[in-house]
């Protein structure tokens, strides 16, 4: 087994996270650190050659969804506005079906906790259809 290093991907592709926050343009408070705001954690692939350049390519993805428009039948001038990366993991096996591409370590947690955090195929298109709502 090959080693490899944790910050490079030996495929050239690298998964991340980044949150993109909304606000109303003209509405006061958009800088409050106390207001609560609709945010979106979204998560892409970059391909990339190192960490560096990964993180370059996320932010610059993040950014480029941040221009200002009207929104809503009012035209009410609105705006995402990029907040940060949250996570930046180099993939490390060629894309497929089934590569792994993330992963995560829990605490320990009972196992009728652990239980309850799988979800049915019927449960993720309902959680879904409520999103799209």
């Amino acid at each position: 087994m090959a080693a490899y290093s944790k910050d490079i991907s030996p495929v050239g592709w690298y998964v991340g996270s980044y949150l993109l926050r909304f606000i109303e343009l003209d509405s006061s408070g958009n800088d409050d650190p106390e207001g609560k705001f609709l945010v979106w954690e979204n998560t892409v692939i970059v391909r990339a050659g190192n960490l560096e350049e990964a993180y370059a390519k996320l932010v610059a993805i993040a950014n480029s969804g941040t221009d200002s428009y009207k929104g809503g039948t009012e035209g009410v001038p609105v705006q995402w506005v990029f907040e940060g990366v949250t996570e930046l993991l180099p993939i490390y096996e060629p894309l497929e079906d089934g590569a792994e591409i993330m992963w995560a370590e829990h605490e320990a947690v009972r196992l009728s906790e652990l239980r309850q955090r799988a979800k049915s195929l019927s449960e993720i298109k309902e959680h879904l259809d409520g999103e799209r709502t």
